[in-house]
């Protein structure tokens, strides 16, 4: 017996209608049929991409360069956010938004070329010319200017591009003392600016090692610390005001601890961290289609759920509700010896 024409067509529809499905769900879990993540967190931005023209690009201090970023009706950004600048090679880097958080045609970051570094600054400094375009995400922002009775900012040589926006945006009339450090006056970007916000002595610019005992001793209570510069910076200024408010574009010892085991929960193998290795490098000898990008725990490119096991949280990103049920496997380990991970 021939099939009717409508039923024929009914068929053929419902099978166009499968295979499509199954296009999708294979895109959205290429190791289909085991089970997905029910949204998946991996290799996707958290939010979404943006194609800028570099418009302006230009020295402003000593081994840093600021570069303008132009596009249409850009996201709106406060002081303190930043940026991820997907480079040409597609190495991720974060950078801090320095420029008008009215102006929703352009973006404005500077970055400081850093010779024995992992080599983001040096593409950005060598290859982000005058109307290169670039990938950008965000604007994102962990470090938000808080209300409060004063402020003390603490910023060590490019460490000033998330505070000068906070200047500007302090309502008039508002107590706030900046410490500004760097090696030379002319390795300080913004310096000028700087000066001319401070008046009446709020700024004090320190070549060297700055006095921070000076600064941050019989703070009135509930003043606002923040603090951004190199590492050991941070780190001294947090000993004496735990509560400071950090902004961190570099890694610490992420790969420091004891070895540990993860368990791929979706077949049931498992494999070895050591203690000098990292989760990805793990994973990745196991599933080398891995995604991955920063490997500093800033961008969330290898961000993966958690089944089961207690995460030594290393990244800079992750929110406490997000960290309750993922890690970003680049930085975090283990506390104790096994962590069961949805891959």
């Amino acid at each position: 017996m021939t099939p009717k024409p409508l039923t024929a067509a009914v068929v053929a529809g419902a099978a166009l209608l499968v295979r499509r499905a199954l296009r999708r769900r294979i895109r959205v879990s290429p190791l289909w049929p085991m089970p997905a993540l029910a949204e998946p967190v991996s290799g996707r931005p958290r939010t979404r991409a943006l194609r800028l023209l570099v418009t302006v690009r230009r020295e402003i201090a000593e081994g840093v360069v600021q570069l303008r970023l132009e596009g249409g009706g850009l996201p709106r950004w406060e002081a303190g956010a930043h940026l991820d600048l997907v480079l040409p090679s597609g190495l991720v880097r974060q950078y801090s938004l320095c420029g008008d958080p009215r102006d929703t045609s352009s973006y404005t970051v500077a970055a400081r070329l850093v010779g024995d570094g992992r080599g983001g600054s040096r593409e950005v400094h060598e290859q982000l010319r005058e109307g290169t375009e670039v990938e950008v995400r965000g604007p994102r922002n962990r470090f938000p200017l808080v209300e409060a009775p004063s402020y003390v900012f603490v910023a060590g040589g490019i460490g000033i591009t998330p505070v000068l926006p906070m200047l500007r945006a302090l309502a008039e009339g508002a107590e706030w003392r900046l410490l500004y450090a760097g090696r030379t006056r002319a390795s300080m970007p913004f310096l000028d600016e700087i000066e001319k916000l401070g008046g009446e002595g709020r700024v004090t610019v320190v070549e060297g090692r700055p006095d921070l005992d000076a600064l941050l001793t019989d703070l009135p209570e509930g003043t606002a610390v923040y603090c951004c510069g190199p590492q050991g910076l941070m780190a001294a200024v947090q000993q004496r005001v735990p509560h400071v408010r950090l902004e961190r574009f570099t890694a610490g010892a992420v790969r420091d601890g004891d070895p540990f085991e993860v368990e791929l929960g979706r077949t049931g193998r498992v494999v070895a961290v050591a203690a000098g290795s990292t989760v990805l490098a793990a994973v990745r000898a196991e599933l080398p289609d891995t995604l991955y990008s920063c490997e500093q725990g800033f961008c969330g490119t290898c961000r993966q759920r958690v089944l089961a096991g207690e995460v030594d949280h290393r990244d800079e990103l992750l929110t406490d509700a997000e960290r309750a049920d993922s890690m970003l496997i680049c930085v975090s380990r283990a506390r104790g010896g096994r962590l069961v991970l949805d891959m």
